[in-house]
């Protein structure tokens, strides 16, 4: 990842910026640069990925004009050549040093034009003003607020803009902004219900995913991929070793005495024949790394934190002990085609409503995890189920044929790499959920070291201190403590908890986990 940052003001305080943008130095650890341009400071960490040389380092600039971009542009070459063409000359071979010519021959319309995850921020020289977008998914972070005199103040992580900004909020996906916020992509919103019969569904589905993990295989540094053993993670490293020449290399984590998955990981590993490595940790690695994930996820969300715990470490271990630089993970599958608490949606209608809302949440949940876990451990996330093209397609299938009417969660996705992508029992095995999968332990830790924090009377009083997103066990008490105190008053950045959804019957439950469900069954094997 690299990290970017924008003051939009003249009278931008540079040495507090310079203060606070050093907190996320691990985003990208290779290089920083500040520019100081017509009408405020742009910043930038670099992570070398695409065009390694010091001519890929930004700010990027165009006559007057500037840019900085935490992001990845897919098919950026066919996207060079026609602006070669129109006259544009280019110094590195990084994809970001498109963004300048391609604002300047399309101004707003290119963020819709982008294949791409990212966040950026343009200074147009020609006119004084900022402009900044994200990608439709919000796969890469931005956040926002203004300053005392009522300047925005944009930055990819939440701590950059403490003790610049009252208020930060994230910058909401699949828009640009020039002044006000204006929506170019509503990810989730269908336009057109696709109803294909279900082979074409099936290789629509396979032709789309191999696609989005083929394109996210290309840098110009080393590629690993974390390999959980469920379907989504095992599917992406099947896909990516079909299209190696030499073995990828997978990583897997788990608790010292009852990870779930750690057995299937080897499976798939052994089957597909990667070079694969396992990490295991211990209660003393959870309880001990616990206060650094909440500060570096800026959230108090229960289900993030707990699947966030294995995450940092195993991409930890890669950092220290490899030297990859980009890593491929499964995130975004279970929004698209379900999970086990989908199971108990009552219609088609409702399913596809729940579907559309997760989607245009997950920037603040699933996602924000994956970036930050991999971010502050200065790698790059690449997530091919957030692949734009397969996204707007599975969301535009018929919700009916999404329903588990087959008597397994996300038949579409199983059915549609039958053969020798994976053994039968892997492709067709129950979810387990990712924090309970790396070890039931793990999250009974957790629960277990919060209940030793509060007495129940202490608990009834602290808890009553927060009215956004209250919390309901000492576990998310713990947590929001932790939250205020690296990020105080900044609460309404998370929507609310990551729950199933209370309003169906057999979801209204008090624990995020899958565990808790009546469906949950095989998956606890």
């Amino acid at each position: 990842m690299c990290c970017i940052m924008g003051w939009c003001s003249p009278r931008a305080d540079r040495e507090l910026m310079g203060e606070c943008f050093q907190r996320t130095k691990s985003r990208g650890p290779d290089a920083t640069r500040f520019v100081t341009v017509g009408g405020g400071v742009l910043a930038f960490h670099r992570l070398s990925i695409m065009g390694l040389t010091d001519e890929g380092m930004q700010p990027f600039s165009l006559g007057e004009s500037y840019a900085v971009c935490n992001g990845e542009i897919y098919g950026f070459k066919k996207l060079r050549a026609d602006l070669f063409a129109r006259g544009y000359r280019f110094k590195s071979g990084s994809d970001c040093e498109l963004l300048l010519p391609l604002w300047n021959e399309y101004g707003t319309d290119m963020f819709g034009m982008l294949d791409a995850e990212f966040a950026c921020i343009i200074y147009d020289g020609r006119t004084g003003r900022f402009i900044a977008a994200r990608d439709p998914i919000g796969i890469r972070p931005l956040y926002y607020g203004y300053d005392s005199e009522g300047a925005i103040v944009l930055a990819s992580e939440p701590q950059n803009l403490v003790g610049i900004c009252q208020r930060i909020m994230p910058f909401p996906p699949g828009h640009y902004y020039d002044g006000e916020f204006h929506c170019y992509c509503d990810i989730a919103r269908v336009e057109e219900v696709c109803h294909d019969d279900l082979d074409t569904v099936c290789q629509s589905i396979h032709d789309k995913l191999v696609a989005g993990v083929e394109k996210r295989l290309v840098a110009d540094a080393k590629v690993g991929f974390l390999l959980s053993g469920g379907l989504d993670s095992s599917l992406m490293c099947a896909i990516a070793q079909k299209r190696s020449d030499k073995p990828i290399r997978t990583f897997a984590i788990g608790m010292n005495e009852d990870a779930i998955d750690l057995k299937y990981a080897r499976q798939t590993a052994d089957y597909i024949g990667s070079d694969h490595t396992e990490v295991i940790i211990t209660k003393d690695d959870v309880i001990a790394s616990l206060e650094e994930v909440v500060r570096l996820l800026a959230t108090f969300d229960i289900t993030t934190v707990r699947a966030s715990v294995g995450m940092y470490l195993v991409c930890k271990a890669i950092h220290e002990q490899t030297d990859i630089r980009v890593i491929l993970t499964g995130e975004i599958s279970d929004e698209l085609f379900g999970y086990k608490y989908t199971d108990f949606a009552p219609s088609a209608a409702e399913f596809q409503r729940e579907a559309e809302k997760r989607l245009r949440e997950l920037h603040m949940y699933d996602v924000l995890r994956a970036d930050r876990c991999i971010s502050v451990n200065s790698l790059e996330a690449r997530v091919p189920f957030g692949d734009l093209d397969f996204v707007k397609y599975v969301m535009s299938i018929d919700p009916q044929k999404k329903l588990n009417t087959y008597g397994k969660g996300k038949y579409l996705l199983r059915r549609a790499f039958e053969g020798d992508y994976l053994p039968h029992e892997i492709l067709y095995r129950e979810k387990a959920a990712f924090s309970d999968a790396v070890g039931h332990s793990l999250v009974n830790y957790l629960k277990a070291y919060a209940e030793d924090c509060y007495t129940d009377e202490e608990f009834e009083t602290l808890r009553q201190k927060y009215t956004h997103a209250q919390p309901f066990t000492k576990e998310s008490l713990l947590y929001r403590e932790l939250f205020e105190k690296y990020y105080p008053g900044q609460g309404e950045m998370i929507a609310d908890f990551w729950m199933p959804n209370k309003s169906w019957e057999g979801c209204d439950v008090n624990d995020p986990s899958a565990r808790v469900l009546s469906n949950y069954g095989d998956s606890a094997k």
